[in-house]
């Protein structure tokens, strides 16, 4: 059974950063491929980032791409999501998930599920 718990959410002006994390355990990283998700208030889960189980391959959303960075830690079996520049419309929750197979950015896909974290960014 694959766990994921996120941390690292919290409350900034726009123009700040922050680094998410996703501590994963129960699967192997060379089989899978694990994605940031976040649903903004009122609208539908969209998909961030996700990078390879081997860490060779990365995708990103168009909103995001040149600002959040998604990276791993094999040794700490962690992933995580650096946040620069946020904008008041990064505002959302932030969920980690993982999927076996190739990444993709489509919710539907991913089978494991994190509890996610809050990020809210003012302006």
């Amino acid at each position: 059974q694959v766990q994921l718990v996120e941390s690292g959410g919290g409350s900034v002006q726009a123009g700040g950063s922050l680094r998410l994390s996703c501590a994963a355990s129960g699967y192997g990283y060379s089989t899978n491929c694990l994605g940031w998700f976040r649903r903004p208030p009122g609208k539908e889960r969209e998909g961030v980032a996700a990078i390879s189980g081997d860490g060779a391959n990365d995708v990103y959303a168009a909103s995001v791409k040149g600002r959040f960075t998604i990276s791993l830690d094999d040794a700490k079996n962690t992933v995580y999501l650096q946040l620069n520049n946020l904008q008041p419309e990064d505002t959302a929750m932030y969920y980690c998930a993982a999927r076996s197979g190739l990444c993709s950015m489509l919710a539907s896909r991913y089978n494991n599920w994190g509890q996610g974290t809050q990020v809210t960014v003012s302006s």
